[in-house]
């Protein structure tokens, strides 16, 4: 069986162009919706569809998509940009499933869902993932590996019999652990946030910083994700493209909607 991946999102907590921003990068978001990123968020679709956390514009991202139902959700944490959206699910739930929606998710982040959501947690049927664990979803294994963000906060590695894909969109540099089990992943889709100078290392990483980890894993092809384009010093995705352009296309900026088999 054949699956793909999407990017629904690729952009940090206030997307590109942020409302109040006035930077280039936004400029050129405005007159470009190329340009444009949502918060993160991605999906796997097969025989059904199972999403990666849900950004507060999921129910845009779902009709740009074409997506009717949802099977399945994989958080990989609990920040707002990452689970703004899940109260979507309850009206799918209500008015066509009918069905539960399992959630898989750290200890940690499954608490704070329930706090956050509580009022919709009938409709939940939670799934606790602890580090390491593996578990599968229509046919794609998911493996939980602890990343260096918020508590709770995974990456996942999700394996086809065609693909290693890693999907890391909140981290600053991976455990060792981590990096060690995800060498030579055919695809690495990575936190970007900022560019050159990184305001939270602890927890994100520069456009740089993404690169060299790629690089140092292996990883046969780089997509940077969660990017920002306007902390710190400003980027257009045209001056970005030129930069990662010396990479030949190993490394690439990805786009929201940015589809690929896996």
């Amino acid at each position: 069986m054949t699956h793909t991946f999407t990017f629904l999102g690729t952009g940090a907590g206030c997307g590109v162009p942020a409302f109040f921003c006035d930077c280039p990068a936004c400029e050129e978001a405005r007159a470009n919706p190329q340009a444009a990123r949502g918060d993160c968020g991605a999906m796997v679709s097969g025989e059904s569809r199972t999403l990666i956390d849900c950004p507060p514009d999921l129910r845009s991202y779902l009709n740009r998509e074409g997506v009717r139902e949802v099977a399945d959700v994989v958080l990989t944490h609990w920040h707002y940009d990452h689970v703004g959206g899940f109260g979507e699910l309850e009206y799918m739930m209500q008015l066509r499933t009918k069905q539960l929606i399992p959630v898989h998710a750290s200890p940690y982040t499954l608490a704070s869902i329930g706090r956050e959501f509580n009022y919709m947690m009938y409709a939940v049927e939670p799934h606790e993932v602890n580090p390491g664990d593996s578990f599968e979803l229509d046919g794609v294994r998911y493996t939980a590996l602890p990343v260096t963000h918020a508590p709770g906060t995974y990456g996942y590695l999700i394996e086809t019999p065609q693909t290693r894909l890693f999907y890391a969109s909140d981290t600053g540099k991976l455990p060792a652990e981590t990096a060690e089990r995800i060498h030579g992943v055919d695809v690495l889709a990575l936190d970007a946030t900022y560019w050159k100078h990184n305001g939270y290392p602890e927890s994100h990483n520069s456009v740089q910083e993404c690169i060299e980890q790629g690089l140092a894993l292996d990883a046969k092809k780089i997509y940077l994700t969660h990017l920002c384009m306007h902390y710190a010093e400003p980027i257009t995705l045209v001056e970005l493209n030129d930069y990662l352009s010396q990479y030949g296309g190993r490394v690439q900026a990805a786009s929201d909607g940015l589809s690929f088999e896996i």
